[in-house]
């Protein structure tokens, strides 16, 4: 029987799925279809099912914690004469920062530990906070969480397992592919024409093994008491602050990621397709041919997904940007609303997004044409947090500590030589520096 952790993860995981039917008919300028609302629906239908299951398992935790209360209150006095505070039932904090503010009045002198926190309490034992530090409520790290996978531009787009149980890493069989040509396709499979009773050529493919294994994400965060006073402005400020950075730190790592000790970024990665500037081409600039030879260049079924990503610099080359004809010219770069009518500008009708992780104009990678459905990622499924009244005790500050765990790498090991044609596809393609 699973735990309500396990349960919330199923939940977590499922709500997922719907979201990323949600963002994949977004980025195509589109409705939902038919069997995409059915899918949403059988998906909200487990969501059901599985809340209901939570509700039965905290309601008997409830009735087992109601018949395992003292008749008296427990009190635990420590060198700054903490007392317990005794309470009939022990319910979960209602926001981030009530229990911050919880957090506050333990590390005061004299104060109260609230029971909520007593209860999560982590260290050399369970009964004295100052010998450890606080767990932040389960549903408070995973609404974080929830919210950089979900808000992001890039991080939505990609291909996530989340890993349960103790595993720490995750093996996958990718078809090691590198041309499309007869013999080659998926690593060697090869159908032919042949005559009545003629002898059979066998043929198998080929296997590559993606081997990622969780990699840590760290966040440190410092909180005075005055902010801590304020519980609306605490929650805002940190679970906003955190999501921020993690989206940051993570799309930076699958664009730029050495694969040591971090995600392989696709700009290190074999299978990236670099496009050379035009002869002549002047310094920072970016010309129609840059753009059209990209394009050429992304493997034909990802065009769907793909999207650009540039870094701000580049939109004034971009909105300049056209073809000639005649003594006139035609756009290419089509800017958000106006004659797109997108929330985003477009290029050869995909989104353009400006994201800070790539380069200025000019340098190597400061536009990229990419599927990010093909960027393989994992995650442990869930965020640790806690927090310390101690470590910066005097100077009247609490700390907040979030750890991640993702590793990631694209699905190719290498670009793909087409069935026809010598130009190497793939589903990233850069612009090399000018």
């Amino acid at each position: 029987m699973k735990t309500i952790t396990q349960y919330r993860e199923d939940i977590a995981n499922l709500m997922k799925k719907a979201g990323d039917i949600d963002a994949k008919a977004t980025a195509e300028n589109r409705e939902l279809d038919s069997a995409e609302i059915a899918l949403q629906t059988e998906i909200l239908d487990a969501v059901e099912k599985t809340e209901a299951s939570v509700k039965v398992l905290e309601r008997k935790e409830a009735v087992a914690a109601r018949l395992n209360t003292p008749a008296k209150p427990k009190t635990v006095v420590d060198t700054q004469t903490i007392k317990i505070v005794d309470r009939k039932d022990k319910d979960r904090f209602s926001s981030f920062g009530q229990q911050m503010a919880a957090v506050m009045r333990a590390g005061s002198p004299g104060g109260t530990v609230d029971p909520r926190l007593y209860n999560a309490a982590t260290g050399l034992n369970e009964t004295t906070p100052s010998d450890g530090g606080f767990l932040v409520q389960d549903d408070f790290s995973s609404t974080i969480l929830k919210n950089v996978w979900d808000s992001g531009v890039i991080l939505p787009r990609v291909n996530k397992v989340t890993l349960s149980g103790n595993k720490n890493g995750m093996k996958f069989n990718g078809l090691d592919e590198t041309s499309r040509v007869d013999g080659s396709r998926a690593g060697g499979i090869r159908a032919y024409w042949a005559a009545e009773a003629a002898e059979k050529t066998a043929s198998k493919p080929k296997f590559r093994r993606i081997e990622l294994s969780l990699n840590k994400l760290i966040g440190l965060c410092y909180a005075t008491d005055e902010l801590l006073e304020d519980t609306s402005a605490l929650a805002q400020t940190i679970e906003t602050g955190f999501q921020d950075e993690f989206d940051f730190k993570i799309t930076d790592a699958i664009i730029n990621g050495s694969g040591a000790g971090q995600p392989l970024g696709i700009l290190n990665s074999g299978c990236m397709v670099s496009i050379s500037g035009e002869a002549g081409q002047a310094a920072d600039t970016i010309v129609y041919e840059n753009v059209l030879k990209m394009w050429a260049r992304l493997m034909a079924r990802s065009r769907p997904n793909s999207i650009w990503i540039i870094n701000q610099d580049c939109e004034p080359q971009l909105n300049a940007m056209s073809i000639a004809v005649g003594t006139g010219g035609v756009p290419v770069y089509l800017p958000a609303g106006g004659v797109s009518a997108q929330p985003y500008s477009t290029l050869f009708g995909r989104p353009v997004v400006p994201i800070e992780q790539c380069a200025t104009v000019g340098d190597t990678g400061d536009i990229m044409l990419c599927d990010f459905s093909k960027y393989m990622a994992i995650d442990k499924g869930g965020m640790q947090s806690d927090m310390s009244i101690h470590v910066r005790f005097i100077y009247d500050e609490q700390v907040f500590r979030f750890v991640y765990r993702f590793d990631g790498e694209p699905q190719l090991g290498s670009a793909i030589t087409p069935f026809k044609g010598s130009n190497t596809l793939s589903h990233f393609v850069k612009l090399d520096a000018r």
